[in-house]
């Protein structure tokens, strides 16, 4: 059996802000959050209900108010779409782009990383992603989402 390789894209999870699932908060059905920080603005939309709302990115964090780059889903409190429950912990993903990241990673039993700054996303990933007694279950998981 040959070695599945992951090569780390040195990716951060900012990579997969901009555009995220999320759960419609009218019909609870799959929806979309959009954030393009360089207009300020935040838009939901649903294509089931035809729900839609857009804001600006001007939030108060920390009792500063400013235009923080945050996920898009963050604007809206909105619920993550690609998300379940894994043990005691929550395995979740912004996007179906971010979920194949994830599954790449660990489905590899082969695992390069390159000049990682502490700052990659899967440096900062809960330790149960990284083991490899949870791969299969965590692929099962995946397999599931990605039919949602």
């Amino acid at each position: 059996m040959g070695q599945n390789r992951f090569e780390d894209e040195n990716k951060r999870i900012t990579d997969f802000y901009n555009d995220v699932l999320v759960q419609c908060p009218i019909c609870c059905k799959k929806a979309f959050a959009k954030v393009d920080h360089e207009l300020q603005k935040a838009r939901l939309f649903c294509t089931q209900c035809a729900y839609q709302k857009e804001i600006s990115t001007e939030t108060t964090t920390l009792g500063i108010k400013a235009h923080w780059q945050m996920a898009a889903h963050q604007y809206f409190n909105a619920e993550l779409w690609l998300q379940h429950g894994f043990k005691n912990d929550l395995f979740f993903a912004y996007n179906y782009e971010h979920l194949n990241y994830l599954e790449r990673y660990i489905s590899a039993t082969l695992r390069v990383h390159k000049d990682r700054s502490h700052f990659t996303l899967l440096e900062k990933l809960p330790k149960f992603y990284h083991e490899a007694k949870n791969r299969e279950a965590l692929l099962k998981i995946i397999g599931k989402l990605k039919i949602t």
